[in-house]
């Protein structure tokens, strides 16, 4: 081999050698793999969605699905990502499920109608119902003591003018639109539809949040109820009685982001200073209550008022700022005139969720709160919010806001690969199945227990890491690079859950 004098130091100069078909650059499949047997993913997919081809030969609907969220946590966000990873022979061989081709899985894509869908969300809530009961006790503690329900919308802008089920949204962008419900403290999608970006999420947000509900394991609801009622939250986007009237029929509590019109404007106008407490955990805000609810709303609503000080050199003076939406015309005047030092940057949020704090008359003291009866021996009291909780559990939102951003960053919902609207509408399942897999995949073999990893940092840290395939005694060996220690650690805890039956 020639050498090449560089400064001070010799090298040797490089030669590529034969491919090593051995060699994988994703060796984490193997836990995916074995993670999706272990839950039998693909059967509860199939057994939910049925059969999509009247020929029993290929792949099914649940492999279909699988193949492109493996393909998706991958770091693959087109459909010809399934080819380039065919090319991976070793990587292929890991698989759980058959790496089909990028016109195979489109194919089989369009084959999925609202009957299949129905199922997937079916099969979906049966995957939950078996990996929250293989968690810890604790764990599934946790998770009965509050559950939230997150409805939200995010939009896809698409390029060219023959993509089916797209429009132009208020941005001026063609986009799609997946509409989400998730369970917020297991951090799962359990609900969506793909719709277009001009269409309107309110009338279907009653419909999406039954389905959501009935995606939670019964017994975690159940026990939620027991203890607290469910609550539903959702921004400014979804104001509408007809969500209110939906949750409380379906026994839940609602907290609801409300417009900025004329009646919001007047219930601020009349809160009184002494009214305002410290808002928790957010600098510079202060809540109030004002008992006041829209026109026909469920009873028992009020609405919840938080403002945020704004120095009037601080406040933007490009008429399209966001921020000044919401400032109060007259204050945002005078700040702007220079007549004021200091503005509000003002938000309401319509409730029925109970607080011992709210007052019967905005402009009366409130009353103290009655005592709470005491607990029968062995029963845990329900616990009573203040408006300043309820506040600041309504600003948890953005859980849902880290589904959707996992969703398009750690898969590849940021895409609609497809002219064909079906095809779409499995792939937007297929990210969002992905998402969920990395949520259990995490849960489950308890490497979530500091903080759980995003996308990126799971693909990096498991997924995508290198190592050779040796056969030997009919066994797959994975020879892993120096200092990798996740795989083997997730493997073997994946290896201990016991096999779904």
């Amino acid at each position: 081999m020639k050498r090449v004098r560089g400064r001070g130091r010799v090298r040797k100069r490089v030669r590529i050698g034969a491919p090593d078909p051995s060699l994988t650059g994703t060796s984490g499949v193997a836990a995916l793999a074995e993670f999706i047997e272990k839950l039998d993913l693909v059967g509860r997919l199939d057994r939910g969605i049925g059969a999509i081809k009247e020929r029993e030969r290929g792949a099914t609907g649940g492999q279909v699905l699988v193949s492109l969220a493996q393909c998706q946590l991958l770091g693959g966000d087109v459909l010809a990502a399934l080819d380039r990873q065919r090319q991976d022979v070793a990587g292929s061989a890991l698989s759980a499920v058959p790496v089909l081709a990028s016109t195979t899985a489109a194919g089989l894509a369009r084959r999925f109608g609202p009957a299949q869908l129905a199922g997937l969300e079916s099969a979906v809530a049966d995957l939950t119902g078996h990996a929250v009961g293989l968690l810890p006790a604790s764990r599934r503690a946790v998770l009965a003591a509050a559950v939230t329900v997150d409805l939200d919308s995010t939009d896809v802008e698409v390029y060219g003018p023959t993509k089916q089920g797209v429009a132009y949204n208020y941005h001026g962008q063609r986009a799609g639109r997946p509409h989400l419900g998730t369970w917020a403290e297991a951090g799962l999608t359990l609900a969506a539809e793909l719709l277009a970006g001009n269409e309107d999420v309110r009338p279907r947000a009653a419909d999406l949040l039954r389905r959501t509900l009935a995606g939670i394991p019964e017994d975690i609801r159940s026990a939620a109820a027991d203890w607290d009622r469910l609550r539903v939250r959702a921004d400014a986007g979804y104001f509408t009685a007809d969500l209110a009237h939906a949750a409380v029929e379906a026994g839940c509590d609602f907290a609801i982001a409300a417009k900025r019109n004329t009646a919001m404007w007047r219930a601020y106008a009349a809160i009184t200073e002494d009214a305002w407490g410290a808002a928790s955990g957010m600098p510079g805000a202060q809540v109030a209550a004002v008992d006041y609810a829209p026109q026909g709303w469920p009873p028992h609503t009020y609405t919840i008022v938080r403002r945020v000080r704004i120095e009037a050199e601080d406040i933007s003076g490009d008429p399209c700022s966001r921020r000044r939406r919401t400032i109060e015309t007259n204050q945002l005047a005078l700040a702007l005139e220079g007549a004021a030092s200091h503005a509000h940057a003002v938000s309401f949020i319509v409730t029925n969720i109970p607080a011992n704090d709210h007052p019967a008359n905005p402009t009366e003291p409130a009353e103290p709160a009655e005592p709470a009866e005491p607990a029968e021996p062995g029963e845990a009291a329900a616990p009573v919010a203040s408006i300043t909780q309820v506040e600041s559990w309504f600003r948890r939102r953005t859980d849902i806001e880290d589904r959707i951003r996992e969703a398009k960053l750690g898969a590849a919902l940021r895409h609609l690969p497809s002219g064909d609207h079906a095809i779409n509408t499995v792939w937007m399942w297929a990210a969002l199945l992905a998402g969920n897999i990395s949520v259990l995949l995490q849960a489950l073999t308890g490497i979530d227990q500091r903080h759980r990893a995003h996308g990126a940092r799971l693909r990096h840290e498991l997924l995508c890491v290198p190592a050779r395939i040796v056969r030997h005694g009919r066994q797959l060996i994975l020879r892993l690079p120096p200092d990798r220690q996740l795989l083997p650690t997730v493997l073997a805890r994946i290896r201990a859950l016991p096999t779904a039956a």
